[in-house]
């Protein structure tokens, strides 16, 4: 089992449960990009770079506070 496609796969995942307006192709290609993120949420939702920064750094303190429930090492 590879676990970095599992793991990428369950990440590309709860992106598109938080973003449905992101595509596969927007998910495949941000390659762990914040910026890139952040760029995509400004065009899909129309939003400004401040609220998509903001979307992003709440959506990665919620990811890091999953880590450390599970005990993950290193996030």
């Amino acid at each position: 089992m590879d676990i970095i496609k599992v793991k990428w796969a369950r990440l590309a995942g709860k992106l598109k449960e938080k973003w449905p307006r992101l595509t596969t192709d927007d998910i495949a290609q941000l390659e762990g990009h914040r910026e890139y993120l952040i760029g995509r949420l400004r065009e899909r939702y129309g939003i400004a770079k401040e609220k998509a920064e903001m979307q992003v750094k709440e959506f990665e303190r919620t990811l890091a506070q999953g880590a450390q429930r599970l005990g993950v090492v290193g996030y």
